[in-house]
């Protein structure tokens, strides 16, 4: 019996111990998941204050303490029944309260529909004019840095907004991206959209459609703030649900943790909003303030996430048609777009909203409740710059958002050009081009980075700041076509005063020198004035300027009938946009193929009077202020324009082609582009006044027209190609493959090309 009672006692023993090693292993798993909980980001869609995660805790310790007191009442049983042989074994538990495993086990955060690794999502983002298109790319990019999932891109744009865009991703080729173009005029005209060619599965039949340009709008955004009230017509039909944003807004996070938030609808949301964070709604920010309609604070249409096919069922588009009509009966038109008519909507049918925390949707408008959207900064997902005043909003954190902005403003987007692994990328024929020449590429070719440079494909953004295109442009009309880089920059003011036409202008520049030229540009008395000035940015990625590829870039995007083909270190003479469109005329150039020759000279001078008729650069000539253009270090590249006939000549007058001659010439638009296997220094403009010969144009020297080169330290390629060998044997190489292309082409009329350069 004693026996029997002691190895009852030993067990009970046991059975304590084991209690407390369990009890103090369930503190110390709890405590992990605790800390672990603090370090990993909050679960998607909820944010869990700090007195919840405390509350947590105090719950698990209280839970561990009753146990523990449960197994000291067992102990005290055993001890006390001992004695009789009846004890009674094992830790009973509350009817409902899982196992102690399953308890462990569970997680904090609410299941929910998580984002397939490959699932395409769809962004529609409506962007008209040149500073939006502008603004998006920093939008995107922010994107594109964080994502891990293909992405469809479906842009609603005027047709300055279609060209900036199609042409930016069609050169940026980042893997895994499509993108889709809705005319925004069809739109606000009341007609179905014509879609892109890009996207021929959206494509419709005409129609008559939605419009949006009946209602009046104060709205800084004009009538394209309306347009997102006709998505669920303008997008394609197949497609079910789309996150729209607004073209001033940043992501700090994976766009897929949004995307799943749609898992969380209820069967009647339709539409996901953050709610507004200032007190416009309200009613009380001035006196007579009156506001549209709203529930509470009203909502915030800068992130939403919409249920197309659920919208189309319920009858969108006549539901906020009706609710419009009937509010404008009073309030007249709109203040803040299409978030008016929203949130009257919503008014009605509360139903239909899901609420976002409002961390999607952080709003830097002045006087908001923003701040209490985040306590750390790991907290932040979407950053909404929704005041006019942009960057100079008030609030207590804006350094921190503006350096954030800042960093994707200036990030390089070559960068982003990355695969997505273990994703199938969206089939690009020129993407699949482009590979194929790389690979056929000897990387043992001794001139094999001049030939990897030639295949690069450079970003473009073209018209960078506004530009007031030409309704009509005049037959005689003349545009200045130059390219240049960020050491070049100061000559953009000179060349403005000398030359009153349209300029087209190529910049190759970085994301970050862009940022620089563009507050240069908007700081310039002279700059900020101009509107027929097109500035395309070409970005920067190889080793070698691509200066053919410049001069192509400006010139493709020239609107007059006549292009003037020259380089920004030249000043042209006062008056000679009107002196070329005259002699345009006079000379009959429309019926005829001819080159215009701008004669040449050059200054030592940083500073220089500069001369205001033929006959006082004759007189500069004369006393060694002026020379000819490189008569002392290259005389062949203008030689042939005959200067001592120009200083008599009153007419224009014909000369012919010599080997390496390279003027500044006045030509059609629509004239041989630049070979662009000529990258760096060396044979970029003779070889394109080769191939005007080859095209038998004239070459007509004007006798009153003039342009002077500016002083400027040398570049890096001339550098190069001075201190190369390598450099200049390549240089011939591709001189040499450039001869058999133009005897393929012209057949015996380019061998006296060949013969020349023998002669040589």
């Amino acid at each position: 019996m004693l026996r029997s009672w002691r190895v009852k006692l030993k067990l009970l023993l046991a059975t304590v111990t084991l209690a407390v090693l369990l009890s103090w292993l369930y503190l110390f798993v709890g405590s992990l998941e605790y800390g672990r909980f603090l370090l990993l980001p909050p679960c998607l869609g909820e944010q869990p204050s700090r007195d919840v995660e405390r509350e947590a805790l105090a719950s698990r310790v209280r839970r561990v303490e009753e146990e523990n007191q449960q197994l000291r009442l067992q102990l005290s049983q055993a001890q006390a029944e001992g004695s009789d042989g009846s004890p009674q074994w094992g830790a009973s538990t509350e009817d409902g309260d899982p196992p102690r495993g399953e308890r462990s086990n569970r997680t904090a955060c609410p299941k929910q529909r998580t984002v397939h690794k490959c699932e395409l999502l769809h962004v529609a983002i409506v962007c008209a004019g040149h500073n939006a298109s502008r603004d998006v790319v920093t939008l995107v990019k922010s994107i594109l840095f964080h994502r891990k999932n293909p992405l469809h891109f479906h842009f609603i744009t005027d047709s300055v907004a279609h060209q900036i865009l199609q042409t930016l991703f069609q050169s940026w080729m980042v893997p895994s991206v499509h993108v889709s173009f809705y005319n925004a005029d069809d739109l606000k005209a009341g007609a179905w959209p014509r879609f892109a060619q890009s996207q021929p599965a959206a494509r419709g039949a005409e129609g008559k459609g939605p419009e949006v340009s009946w209602i009046p709008n104060k709205h800084y955004s004009g009538i394209y703030g309306l347009m997102k009230l006709t998505l669920t017509k303008a997008l394609p039909s197949n497609l079910s649900k789309v996150i729209v944003l607004d073209t001033d807004i940043t992501f700090a996070t994976d766009i897929a943790e949004l995307w799943a938030v749609f898992g969380k609808f209820s069967d009647k949301q339709v539409i996901g909003l953050v709610e507004n964070q200032s007190d416009w709604y309200l009613g009380n920010l001035w006196k007579n303030h009156k506001p549209w309609p709203a529930l509470g604070r009203g909502f915030n249409t800068g992130v939403i996430l919409l249920l197309l096919d659920r919208l189309r069922r319920l009858g969108w588009e006549q539901m906020w048609r009706l609710t419009a009509e009937r509010e404008l009966m009073s309030m007249f038109s709109t203040s803040l777009a299409d978030q008016d008519i929203f949130n009257a909507v919503i008014k009605q049918n509360p139903a239909l909203v899901y609420r976002l925390p409002c961390f999607w949707n952080v709003q830097l408008s002045d006087h908001t409740r923003s701040e209490q959207c985040y306590t750390e900064v790991s907290d932040l997902k979407v950053i909404h710059w929704n005041s006019p005043k942009k960057l100079r909003v008030k609030n207590k954190h804006v350094e921190f958002f503006r350096n954030l902005y800042l960093t994707f403003l200036e990030y390089d987007g070559n960068l982003l050009r990355r695969e997505l692994f273990g994703c199938a990328s969206l089939p690009s024929p020129p993407s699949n081009q482009l590979q194929q020449a790389l690979e056929e590429l000897d990387e043992d070719d001794p001139c094999y980075d001049f030939r990897r440079q030639h295949l690069t494909q450079h970003r473009v953004h073209l018209f960078f700041l506004q530009y007031e295109f030409l309704a009509l442009p005049n037959p005689t009309d003349v545009t200045l076509v130059a390219q240049l880089s960020m050491d070049r920059l100061q000559m953009l003011e000179a060349i403005c005063k000398h030359w009153a036409g349209p300029i087209s202008l190529a910049l190759y520049m970085s994301d970050a020198e862009a940022q620089q030229f563009l507050r240069y540009a908007q700081a310039s008395e002279v700059l900020s004035t101009r509107r027929n000035v097109a500035y395309h940015i070409v970005y920067k990625e190889g080793q070698f300027y691509p200066i053919n590829l410049l001069r192509n870039v400006a010139l493709a995007n020239t609107q007059t009938p006549y292009v003037f083909l020259t380089d920004i270190d030249f000043l042209p003479m006062y008056g000679l946009y009107d002196y070329l469109r005259n002699s345009i005329q006079q000379l009959e150039l429309p019926q005829r193929k001819a080159a215009l020759i701008v004669p040449a000279f050059e200054t030592l001078h940083y500073r220089l009077t500069y001369p205001k008729s033929k006959a006082e650069l004759l007189s500069m000539l004369d006393m060694g202020s002026l020379y000819t253009f490189r008569y002392h270090v290259w005389p062949k590249g203008h030689a042939p324009t005959d200067y001592a006939k120009w200083r008599t000549a009153t007419v224009p007058y014909r000369v012919a082609w010599q080997p390496d001659f390279e003027p500044y010439v006045v030509v059609r638009r629509d004239c041989p582009k630049y070979d662009q296997r000529f990258v760096g220094f060396g044979w970029n403009k003779v070889s394109h006044i080769m191939e005007l010969d080859a095209q038998e144009y004239e070459l007509l020297v004007l006798p009153n027209a003039f342009m002077i080169h500016m002083p400027h330290a040398p570049s890096f390629d001339i550098s190069k190609f001075r201190l190369s060998a390598g450099y200049r044997g390549c240089l011939q190489t591709l001189r040499e493959e450039f001869h058999q292309d133009l005897s393929r082409r012209y057949g015996a009329a380019a061998l006296k090309y060949l013969t020349a350069e023998r002669s040589l």
